[in-house]
C-alpha cells in the first residue's frame, strides 16, 4: 500500500523575478532532507501575455533538475481566479502556459487559488460557482494530458463584500468538477482565518475537504482575521497573533496532532509547509520533524486499517 502523505517538503523564496535567487532557495531545502518542494513560479517572469519565454524556461530548467525532488509543484499565481469574469480568458491563458511548465520541470501539481469577486447587481454566488467549474473542468482535461494535479486552495475573504468559498464549498467545487486531475488543496491556516470571519466550526470545515484532498500546505496561525493590515514590521503581526502569519508549526494554536490523528487524504498527498523562509529558516529543520511525525499519524492509521480490511 502507497503512503497516504508520500512527500514532505517546504515552498522556496521567491525572487525578484530576475531568478537570482532561485537556485538558492532550492538549495536550503534539499540541504533539510526534504524530498518535496513547491516553486513560486509565479514570480519568475517566464510567462508573458499567457505566453512562456523559452530563455528563461531554459534557465530554470537548468537550475530545477539537478535537485531531483521526489515531488515537485509549481504555485501558480496568487491572483489566479476563475471567478474573474472580466480577464478570464487571460487567467486561463496563464493556467494552460503553468500547465505546460510543470510538464517541461517534471512538476505533478498545479496550486491554483480558488475563486473570488465583488458580486454585481444581477449576480449571485452560483454564477461564479459555475464560472469557475467550468474552468476548471476545461483547464483539467489540460492538466490530464500533461499527468499533472491541478490543486484548489482554500483561501479567506479579503474585503467587504467579497464573495469567497468556504472550505467545505471549495470540497464541492472539486466533486462538482468530478476530475481525477482537479484535487482540492487544504491551506490549514486559511481555512482557520476564514471559519473565525464566517463563525464556522474550524474543525468540521477541514473534515469536508479532507476525503477530496492531494495537497496540504502547513503553516501556523491563530485564525484572526486582518483586523488590522498596516504593521512597520511583519513581526509585530505575529507578536499580535493577527493574519495569515506563515508561522513555523507550534508557533500558532492550531491543534496539529489532533487534526492529523482524525483527518485523512487522498493517496499520494504531497504535505508543503509554506513557511516564511526569509524570516524562519533557522526553524526548518524542527517543522520537517513535526511533519514527518503528523504524517505518520495518517499512514500509520491507514496502513492499519487496509490490515483491518484484509483480515475481515
Amino acid at each position: 500500500m502507497s503512503d497516504i502523505i508520500s512527500a514532505i517538503g517546504f515552498c522556496n523564496r521567491t525572487g525578484k523575478g530576475d531568478l537570482s535567487v532561485l537556485d538558492a532557495s532550492l538549495r536550503e531545502i534539499a540541504e533539510t532532507g526534504a524530498n518535496a518542494c513547491e516553486i513560486g513560479i509565479y514570480a519568475e517572469e517566464i510567462i508573458a501575455g499567457g505566453r512562456i519565454i523559452e530563455d528563461r524556461t531554459r534557465r530554470v530548467t537548468d537550475i530545477v533538475r539537478p535537485y531531483g525532488f521526489q515531488k515537485l509543484s509549481l504555485h501558480g499565481q496568487i491572483i489566479s481566479n476563475f471567478m474573474d469574469r472580466q480577464h478570464l480568458h487571460l487567467q486561463k491563458k496563464v493556467v494552460r502556459a503553468m500547465l505546460e511548465l510543470c510538464d517541461r520541470l517534471g512538476a505533478g501539481i498545479l496550486v491554483h487559488h480558488s475563486g473570488a469577486a465583488l458580486l454585481g447587481p444581477e449576480e449571485n454566488g452560483a454564477d461564479l460557482d459555475r464560472m469557475e467549474r467550468d474552468a476548471l473542468a476545461e483547464m483539467g482535461e489540460v492538466a490530464r494530458g500533461y499527468g499533472v494535479r491541478i490543486v484548489l486552495e482554500n483561501i479567506f475573504t479579503t474585503e467587504s463584500g467579497q464573495y469567497r468559498q468556504t472550505p467545505s464549498q471549495v470540497a464541492e467545487t472539486v466533486r462538482a468538477v468530478g476530475s481525477d486531475n482537479v484535487v482540492a488543496l487544504i491551506d490549514f491556516s486559511h481555512a482557520y482565518i476564514e471559519s473565525t470571519f464566517k463563525g464556522l466550526d474550524f474543525r468540521d470545515q477541514l473534515r469536508a475537504m479532507a476525503p477530496v484532498t492531494g495537497h496540504l500546505h502547513v503553516h501556523d496561525s491563530f485564525g484572526l482575521p486582518y483586523t488590522r493590515k498596516t504593521f512597520y514590521h511583519p513581526a509585530e503581526a505575529t507578536a499580535l497573533g493577527i493574519g495569515d502569519l506563515h508561522l513555523p508549526i507550534g508557533w500558532g494554536d492550531i491543534a496539529w496532532e489532533e487534526i492529523f490523528s482524525e483527518l485523512t487524504f487522498l493517496p499520494d498527498t504531497t504535505l508543503i509547509m509554506e513557511i516564511d523562509s526569509g524570516r524562519f529558516l533557522d526553524q526548518q529543520p524542527a517543522c520537517l520533524q513535526q511533519a514527518r511525525k503528523l504524517a505518520t499519524l495518517v499512514n500509520d492509521r491507514a496502513a492499519a486499517t487496509a490490515r483491518e480490511a484484509l483480515r475481515a
